[in-house]
């Protein structure tokens, strides 16, 4: 059993930054896939970023190097830092995991992940 609860959403203007964190409650954190989803009104949800077991990042390259995943194993807690953002960045983002051993790189597929947390608004407006 997995549950996962975001934080760090907010409004932002475009060109800042914003710190998500997804904390975990589960002890077996660092063994699983994570993972942050995000979705637009209107849209379907799409990958942003996935961190491994060993705490291998990978991030889609539509976000042009703007965003970093990363974790804290001693925290179980789970990280996503967005620079520059843009308002096309708006959406709901959502922290997600899976005891996948394989395969935890982007892009990831949504119902791969049976754990998900109830999001956290981002919106990057001037």
């Amino acid at each position: 059993q997995v549950q996962l609860a975001e934080s760090g959403g907010g409004l932002v203007q475009p060109g800042g930054s914003l710190r998500l964190s997804c904390k975990a409650s589960t002890d077996s954190f660092r063994r699983l896939c994570m993972t942050w989803f995000r979705q637009a009104p209107g849209k379907d949800r799409e990958d942003v970023c996935v961190i491994d077991s060993d705490a291998d990042p990978s991030c889609r390259s539509f976000l042009e190097g703007r965003f970093f995943i990363s974790k804290d194993h001693a925290k179980n807690t789970l990280y996503l830092q967005m620079n520059a953002l843009k308002p096309e960045d708006t959406g709901m983002y959502y922290c997600a995991a899976d005891p996948k051993t394989s395969g935890c790189w982007v892009p990831v597929w949504e119902d791969d992940f049976g754990y998900w947390g109830q999001g956290t608004q981002v919106t990057v407006s001037s």
